[in-house]
Parts: C-alpha cells; sequence; structure tokens
C-alpha cells in the first residue's frame, strides 16, 4: 500500500474513532419526566398506518404467498375453524382487535363501499366522505375529528389498494361480494386509523 492510502486510511480510522468515541463518552441526556414531545396526530396516523401497511405486506408476501405456493398452508376465509391462515384483510381486521384491546386509544380497521362483510362499512360521515376522497385520490389520505358520544377522536381514512392480482380475485368471485370487477391496484376501501383525543 502507498503512503498515501495509509495516510488517507490513517485519517478515516481517527475520525471513526473520534466520532465514535464522542459518541460514547458524551453523556447520554434523558428527558425530564414530567417533559413533552409534541409530534402532530396527524403524523402519528401516518406512522400507524405505515406500520400496518408494512405488517400487512410482508403477511401477504413472505407469509401468505409463499405457504400457499409450496403448500405448507392454505388461506381461509373460516381460518379460526379450519386451521389455515387468515386472508390478508382478516389478519389486518384481528391485529386491529387486538390494538383496540389494549386500551390505548387507538383503533384500526377496514371500510368499504363494497365490503364482503357488512360490518366493514364506513361507521360516521367522516369515514363515509373519505372513503370517497380516497377513491377519486389514492395517494392522499382523508383526515378529520369526529364525535362519537362523548369521545371525540382523529381519523385518518388511507386507500386500501389491489396490492396483488388475489386481492382482486378473491373479491371478484367471493359470493357475498357486491363489485365483482377489481383489477390490480384498484381501491378496493380504506384502512381507518382512530385515536382517541383528550377530553
Amino acid at each position: 500500500m502507498t503512503s498515501s492510502k495509509q495516510s488517507l486510511w490513517g485519517a478515516v480510522l481517527i475520525c471513526v474513532c473520534a466520532v465514535g468515541g464522542a459518541t460514547v463518552l458524551w453523556p447520554a441526556r434523558a428527558l425530564p419526566e414530567d417533559a413533552s414531545i409534541n409530534v402532530p396526530i396527524e403524523s402519528v396516523a401516518d406512522y400507524i398506518h405505515a406500520v400496518i401497511a408494512a405488517d400487512r405486506e410482508v403477511y401477504t408476501r413472505h407469509a401468505v404467498e409463499r405457504m400457499q405456493t409450496k403448500g405448507v398452508a392454505a388461506v381461509s376465509e373460516r381460518w379460526n375453524e379450519k386451521n389455515t391462515l387468515p386472508l390478508p384483510a382478516q389478519f389486518l381486521q384481528e391485529s386491529g382487535r387486538q390494538v383496540g384491546k389494549l386500551g390505548l386509544g387507538v383503533q384500526y380497521r377496514l371500510i368499504s363501499f363494497w365490503p364482503i362483510n357488512k360490518r366493514n362499512v364506513a361507521a360516521n360521515a367522516l369515514e363515509s366522505i373519505g372513503l370517497g376522497a380516497v377513491a377519486t385520490h389514492p395517494d392522499r389520505p382523508y383526515k378529520g375529528v369526529t364525535t362519537v358520544g362523548d369521545t371525540r377522536y382523529f381519523e385518518a381514512v388511507y386507500a386500501d389498494l389491489a396490492v396483488e392480482p388475489r386481492c382482486a380475485g378473491c373479491h371478484n368471485a367471493h359470493p357475498d361480494s357486491p363489485k365483482r370487477d377489481f383489477k390490480l391496484n384498484d381501491v378496493m376501501g380504506a384502512i381507518v386509523v382512530s385515536i382517541q383525543l383528550k377530553q
């Protein structure tokens, strides 16, 4: 190795050690217990949606698709009765129910203008308007505040797309489906994220 290369690598090593040493030796500062961090609720909903969408995509592509292709496990609408995997939509709904049981004031679920399960319709005017908005502009979530009883919620409605041909195919073939002409990347409904607001 030439002396100029040795000098360069020596400088790089010194910089790495200096930065690493400063990081390790610099005292970490914890926030005081009474400190608060203000994150806009719109951003919180976006973060939650990003995790939901990523989990569902990973489940769909890396669990359901692989298991079905290799014949290891089947996917079934009646997964809890047949010892099969839940459909990706059921996976999302079930995980949303589990999160709701935690009592954190956060819920999420699927809704649609054309639900196979009739419970999956819009529950209020904001959700209904949001469905229409994301059907027209799937890249823009619809957000607002709604009230249920005496409790106020921030809700964000995100387009739910047919991301795999099987998504559209399953809905098109289902006997209870009110719409049977979905195509890949069509808006099939929406994911609603609800966050309870402090009174």
